[in-house]
């Protein structure tokens, strides 16, 4: 099936930087019929990075992508922070159509910034990784160039491999810190509740599996009733029961302003990423 991302005969999708975010955003357009593998290229930092990549997803995969870049309609920027530089100094050398598309998947790095390094259409996305099981959950924004068009066209791309909704770029430090870092807090509350049922008697694999279910469980059911988590909760905590014992000892504990703390320093900490260095 043809792609749908309206990509003229003979433009191409690039990914820069084919890590583990690239490589699934690779997956996920495959997969989901946006693309074909004739039009898609990536590049990483070593060549043996690039001739994995090119075997296992099937794509053309090179260091030097100065030449295929200039073909492109769409270029994905999967990089770290400290690297956009030289990125954006080697697509200018790339003699870039006007009309190209540019989404930086960069923590922190604004649409300031990355305008005035490499003039352009750029949308910003912030991703988390559950992306890798298509779960994800990403935000996008339009830079001074990107139309509505190319905000659909970058939640569709996302929605491959989650979900994906349009901000405004001044939320986009407290998403990393809060859905970006989020599946860490996440995984450090799953590894507690597993550790304490094997402090209860349960195996630890039994234990693992009780956790990671029941927040999926609990998750969707947020996400599909459109109920409020404490309306939620009630439904589970009977007068007089175990649950509230267990709420009253995390809320003993201040879970509420720890997971606050945490969100907020997360967001401190995002605001410095994408600054240049000072020498």
């Amino acid at each position: 099936m043809e792609n749908t991302l309206v990509l003229e005969p003979g433009r191409t999708l690039g990914v820069i930087g084919a890590g583990v975010m690239g490589t699934t955003l690779i997956r996920g357009l495959l997969d989901a019929g946006l693309v074909v593998r004739r039009q898609v290229w990536a590049t990483a930092r070593t060549e043996q990075t690039c001739l994995d990549v090119g075997a296992q997803l099937g794509i053309t995969s090179q260091r030097d992508y100065r030449e295929i870049a200039e073909a492109s309609g769409i270029i994905l920027v999967c990089c770290k922070p400290a690297q956009i530089e030289i990125i954006c100094a080697k697509l200018r050398e790339a003699n870039l159509r006007p009309d190209t598309m540019l989404i930086s998947i960069l923590a922190g790095v604004t649409l300031e910034r990355l305008e005035s390094l490499l003039p352009g259409v750029w949308v910003r996305a912030v991703p988390n990784t559950p992306c890798v099981a298509r779960e994800g959950m990403t935000v996008v924004c339009a830079g001074h160039k990107a139309t509505a068009e190319h905000l659909a066209i970058a939640e569709r791309i996302f929605s491959s491999v989650g979900r994906c909704v349009t901000v405004e770029e001044h939320y986009c430090n407290a998403v990393t810190a809060l859905s970006g870092s989020g599946p860490a807090y996440m995984y450090l509350v799953m590894e507690a509740l597993a550790d304490a049922g094997v402090r209860v008697g349960l195996r630890r694999d039994l234990a693992l599996t009780l956790v990671a279910q029941t927040m999926l469980g609990s998750a969707k059911m947020v996400l599909e009733t459109g109920r409020h988590p404490a309306s939620l909760r009630d439904d589970v905590t009977t007068p007089a029961g175990c649950t509230i014992g267990g709420l009253l000892m995390l809320e003993d504990g201040k879970i509420r302003s720890v997971l606050a703390r945490a969100v907020e320093e997360a967001t401190r900490i995002v605001e410095h990423l994408g600054k240049p260095a000072k020498h």
